[in-house]
Parts: C-alpha cells; sequence; structure tokens
C-alpha cells in the first residue's frame, strides 16, 4: 500500500501578491523612519547643520554643508515640561517647566534656567522655532538630508530653516 503525501502549496499568484506587499510595507517603514513621521508618542528630534568652509547667508552656506548636533524633545503634557538632550553628548538632559503643550510636535516653554541650553523653547509642527533673544542660533533640515550629510554625501547649500512640514 502506498501513501501519498501532499503539500499544501500557494499559488504562485499569491506568492507574488504576498512578496509585494511585504515590500510595500517594508518600503513604507522606511519612508517613514527616514522622514520622521512616525517617531515614539510626544518625541521630536531636531537635526541641525553647520556651515564648513564659508558663512551663513541667511539659510545658505557659502561652504559646505555639514551634519551638526541632534537635540531630541520628549512632551511631557501631563506634567507640563519637555525634557530634552543631544543624542551622543556627554552633557546632562535639560527641562523646560510650565510649557503649554498641544502635542509632541506643537508645545511652547517660557524660559527657564535651562532653557539657554537649548536651540529652542518652541515646536510648530515639529519645526523648532529660531529665538534669537533666548537661544544659540542654528539652523535645521530634514532627517533624511541630515543623513546624507552625515554619510559624507551632498545635501544641497541650504537649511530647511522656517517653513513647516
Amino acid at each position: 500500500m502506498t501513501t501519498h503525501h501532499h503539500r499544501a502549496s500557494i499559488p504562485q499568484s499569491w506568492s507574488a501578491a504576498i512578496a509585494t506587499l511585504v515590500g510595500v510595507l517594508l518600503l513604507g517603514a522606511a519612508l517613514a523612519w527616514i522622514t520622521d513621521s512616525v517617531t515614539l508618542q510626544g518625541e521630536r528630534t531636531i537635526y541641525t547643520v553647520n556651515c564648513v568652509g564659508g558663512s551663513w547667508n541667511g539659510t545658505a552656506c557659502t561652504g559646505r554643508l555639514a551634519a551638526g548636533d541632534r537635540y531630541r524633545y520628549r512632551a511631557l503634557r501631563i506634567h507640563r515640561e519637555v525634557l530634552f538632550w543631544r543624542p551622543g553628548a556627554s552633557e546632562a538632559s535639560g527641562r523646560l517647566l510650565g510649557c503649554d503643550i498641544q502635542d509632541g510636535r506643537n508645545w511652547h516653554c517660557p524660559d527657564g534656567p535651562d532653557a539657554a541650553r537649548s536651540i529652542t523653547t518652541t515646536l510648530v509642527r515639529g519645526r523648532a522655532v529660531r529665538d534669537p533673544a533666548s537661544g544659540p542660533a542654528f539652523h535645521a533640515v530634514p532627517k533624511w538630508r541630515w543623513l546624507l550629510l552625515h554619510w559624507g554625501l551632498p545635501g544641497g547649500d541650504e537649511a530647511d530653516d522656517g517653513a513647516p512640514e
């Protein structure tokens, strides 16, 4: 007596559809990561750039753009505070207190003891608002451009200060 073992198989068209779906999901996840459109709840990173071998003329660098520091902010709405730090830096994190927090991409904090160590006390639609009176000057770019510059690739000669995403 012979027994036949039947292997369940997925039709070839289904295999192609599943492979396409997985590819689209991976591409979508990579795009979300590289554009910072999906971040941890209440958290936002500002990617700064430096002008090497030149000077700033508004948002244009007359030299070469280089990746600068990253500033990460975590808004804690229930405590009305925003924590901030520079990933990879040895300095301690800072706190902005008494903040009006709509969400992790929209908040404003009054000047306080740690405000001078922060590049901003206000985020609007995920963009740091420059305050020449209280914070240091900075120029920022989106994460994908900062990554290009960090890897030593060309990333243009102008910062994206100002216009919210």
